[in-house]
């Protein structure tokens, strides 16, 4: 618990598409560019050399570029200027109360060439975002950004003097890079944020390490005790997919020793079975719960017309199906069926996009960057949005005392609204404490009871 309890929050916005390419970034504002604006005429404007403005904006170096209305550039401090976090008076004051401003290093792949990149480039802008609504409030952010591909030397990245000023780095995306760049934040006394899921045993050694991300067997394990705490009764149904590839057997196989060893039966069938032979697996007095082994979509869409079939012949059969993560990436074609099925989705990210919230965050998405986010899990601009949140805030609010916060709220020993989510131990970003949070534990096909949940987090505080 105690790991999984190191995640993290929230904090705003700064800038646009980002395009840069390994290079220490530090923005003074964000220009809307005009008709008949000229690279000379935006650098004079701002008192900048053209070289200053095209390191701030890399694209600009690329041959046939070309400056068209309505793109969005950064626009650097001036060499001889002295950096300015917030132009905000108020969001000033508030800064200079709390003492300092949040260094922040970025180092993850920020480019353009492959999956990582635009992944890692879409968690960036959400980490901005949050930086800038920080800024609103009062909080100091000073961010710089590292592009750091796969095949980077980490120990070149850290030589830049700019690194060793940090508070608190967020990265790497790859484990044969956390070794190093954990040896250089231990030397210094800088925290130290790895944001997704990686390999190996550094979170254990380094005691200044966050790792967000779950392993695969503890979430496991926390959707095996949150399925038995919920069907304590039930009948559970096994469909062998037949999927080589597949490793939902481990919550399979985990489950059925689980049921086992409290001496409760359950039905195991194949997806080629009969409808004769599959409908002997149900049970016609108790609730029955289907669980699949594969996340496959193929093999979903022939378990649902099995279903189908199975509750237009037998239509007093009491039916609910157990699912897993990427059968969200399915959701436009099967929701319906889904609630018919009263679907069961253990997940660590699921996406609410009828959340009024949700909806205003890619509006803003989508008005500073002029695209919308991928359809992926997680939604990476969220999760740099949450992450930064949680993290820089608690930073600004506690400074070096923050560890002490974080673990008296999380020790256990007092009582929160918080407390149920914690115990499921599935949710990688805890929320904000405006109760912004488009992350939920699970998704449940028909009235969704997680909706209480998120109702007793928004009237949580984190600290």
């Amino acid at each position: 618990m105690k790991l999984f309890l190191r995640y993290f929050f929230s904090v705003a916005l700064l800038c646009l598409c980002l395009q840069a390419i390994g290079q220490n970034a530090k923005w003074r504002d964000v220009y809307k560019v005009k008709k008949k604006d000229t690279i000379y005429g935006i650098a004079r404007k701002y008192n900048l050399t053209e070289e200053e403005l095209a390191n701030a904006n890399p694209e600009m170096k690329a041959s046939g570029y070309v400056l068209k209305a309505d793109d969005f550039i950064f626009i650097p401090f001036a060499s001889s200027n002295v950096v300015k976090s917030s132009t905000n008076t108020k969001a000033t004051a508030k800064a200079t109360v709390q003492g300092k401003t949040v260094k922040v290093g970025i180092m993850l792949p920020l480019h353009r060439l492959d999956g990582d990149g635009l992944r890692m480039t879409e968690y960036y802008r959400g980490f901005l975002m949050a930086c800038d609504s920080l800024r609103e409030q009062g909080i100091s952010v000073d961010v710089h950004a590292w592009n750091v591909a796969a095949t980077d030397d980490i120990t070149r990245v850290t030589a830049d003097p700019a690194a060793a000023r940090c508070n608190i780095i967020f990265g790497p995306l790859y484990s044969s890079q956390v070794h190093g760049l954990a040896e250089f934040c231990r030397a210094r006394d800088i925290k130290m944020v790895i944001p997704f899921s990686i390999s190996g045993d550094d979170v254990s050694l380094y005691s200044q390490i966050y790792q967000v991300w779950q392993s695969p067997d503890r979430l496991t394990n926390s959707a095996i005790d949150y399925y038995l705490k919920t069907f304590p009764r039930a009948h559970a149904v096994f469909v062998d997919s037949n999927d080589k590839t597949s490793k939902k057997g481990n919550f399979t196989f985990g489950l059925r020793q689980r049921l086992e060893a409290s001496s409760q039966r359950y039905g195991i069938t194949n997806l080629t079975s009969s409808a004769e032979a599959f409908e002997k697996q149900f049970s016609s007095t108790e609730p029955n719960v289907v669980i699949i082994n594969t996340a496959r979509s193929p093999e979903l869409t022939v378990l649902l017309g099995k279903l189908q079939t199975l509750r237009a012949s037998k239509p007093g059969l009491r039916i609910s199906l157990w699912g897993y993560t990427e059968w969200l990436m399915y959701l436009g074609i099967n929701k319906e069926k889904f609630h018919q099925f009263d679907t069961y989705i253990p997940t660590t990210f699921f996406y609410n996009s009828y959340d009024e919230r949700t909806r205003r965050f890619e509006v803003s998405y989508r008005n500073w960057f002029h695209t919308d986010m991928q359809q992926a899990l997680p939604r990476f601009a969220i999760t740099g949005y949450d992450q930064a949140q949680f993290f820089l805030r608690g930073f600004a609010n506690y400074g070096k005392n923050r560890e002490k916060a974080y673990e008296l709220y999380f020790s256990g020993k007092r009582t929160s609204s918080l407390e149920k989510v914690i115990e499921m131990e599935c949710l990688p970003e805890i929320v904000n404490e405006t109760g912004k949070s488009t992350n939920m534990p699970y998704l449940r096909g028909g009235e969704c009871p997680i909706r209480e949940v998120l109702k007793e987090i928004s009237q949580s505080k984190i600290f």
